[in-house]
């Protein structure tokens, strides 16, 4: 397969199962893939917005974490309460080898979450909530695992936003009082390289 066919191929996937396949196949060469031929920017502006917020002594969740890359860079920033969950066997155990975890954990964004309400400080999620991957519905989940005053940090693209229930939810969970918006950032090209139509803004809501 083209190298440039693997990104759309993730978004094309049918259900989790799927999903989960095609990310436990990619999950060797799944770095290398991204800065090679997409200069992959989303986990640098997430974690920019996520830095401004939580303390560096925060349980953090990094929901979706595939390989580890926002984990590492948290790491990099003082971070060391970390917890990965992901729906990809072979990406967490990419993950794994970077050393920057206390827990690993494979769950699925949009299925109910094996984590205690109120288990986090901050929850930051980056390239999940996106075109064939986790549903708008996953905020819920986000919010009940996040205790009050926490935070929750996620990118999401315009379109996706517009067109695939997030604003509802967004705005729902804000109506009533779940949670309130925080910051939102500019619309940047997080695929520069590969994909340069491709926009994505970070979300920042802090749980009430």
């Amino acid at each position: 397969m083209p190298e440039d066919n693997k990104v759309q191929r993730i978004y094309s996937s049918r259900n989790n199962l799927e999903l989960a396949e095609r990310y436990d196949q990619w999950a060797k060469d799944y770095e290398t893939d991204l800065e090679k031929d997409f200069c992959y920017l989303g986990p640098q502006y997430a974690t920019e917005l996520f830095t401004r917020h939580v303390p560096r002594e925060a349980r953090i969740l990094d929901a979706g974490a595939g390989t580890g890359l926002v984990g590492e860079l948290l790491a990099r920033q003082g971070y060391s309460n970390l917890v990965a969950m992901d729906l990809s066997r072979g990406m967490l155990d990419e993950a794994a080898k970077k050393n920057v975890y206390r827990e690993l954990q494979q769950m699925v964004m949009g299925e109910p979450l094996a984590f205690d309400t109120g288990s986090f400080d901050a929850v930051i999620s980056v390239g999940v909530l996106t075109v064939g991957h986790a549903p708008a519905s996953s905020l819920d989940e986000l919010v009940r695992i996040t205790r009050p005053g926490g935070y929750i940090v996620f990118t999401l693209r315009p379109d996706v936003y517009q067109n695939s229930g997030f604003k509802e939810k967004q705005l729902s969970l804000e109506s009533t009082g779940r949670w309130k918006l925080v910051e939102v950032s500019d619309e940047l090209q997080t695929l520069p390289k590969g994909e340069p139509d491709v926009y994505s803004q970070t979300w920042v809501y802090q749980v009430t």
